[in-house]
């Protein structure tokens, strides 16, 4: 199983970039049986049962890296796991990396990793994602494809793609990825 897991609250502006691809990649590539698009929202310490029974887990998400907000960076699992598990402030925050080790210590979890991250430009209440963070949006789809492709996975491009489920944002003429082609 090959899960493309959407991390983020859609309802912070730019923290919502995860989910935000995983809906423009569900409606506009077709994948074969055993390929999810997943939007998990911001799950914290119930990560884990997403990883179980899951060969490779491709995660995007907002990164806080050096760079310029819209930038995206792509880690590895070794990558992830260089340093321990920081603090947690709260129940939803991030908790990859404790995920990735408790199904280590399981003997489960995927045996690939990978994370698409884009460097957010904001993140406060609003559903808008920023321009610079919009504009990231297909080039992580295109990532996403790519790292699939690079598994042996041929996601196909629907003939008519649908217009993403965004409930929570709106399309615009500057939005083209939203409307159906």
């Amino acid at each position: 199983m090959i899960r493309v897991l959407g991390v983020g609250n859609v309802l912070m502006s730019d923290d919502g970039f995860g989910p935000f691809v995983v809906r423009v990649l569900e409606a506009t590539y077709d994948c074969p049986p055993g390929v999810e698009f997943i939007d998990i929202g911001t799950p914290g310490l119930d990560l884990t049962p997403y990883l179980l029974d899951t060969d490779t887990a491709i995660f995007v998400d907002t990164v806080s890296s050096r760079g310029a907000p819209g930038e995206i960076r792509v880690y590895e699992r070794e990558d992830l796991l260089r340093h321990p598990p920081q603090l947690r402030t709260g129940p939803h925050d991030p908790a990859l990396k404790e995920a990735l080790l408790t199904v280590a210590a399981a003997g489960a979890g995927p045996s690939r990793v990978i994370l698409i991250g884009v460097i957010p430009h904001w993140i406060a209440t609003g559903v808008a994602l920023s321009p610079l963070v919009e504009a990231a949006v297909p080039r992580a789809v295109q990532m996403v494809v790519d790292s699939l492709t690079a598994l042996g996975v041929r996601p196909v491009r629907r003939m008519h793609p649908s217009i993403p489920d965004v409930w929570w944002a709106k399309a615009s003429p500057k939005t083209p990825h939203l409307t159906a082609k």
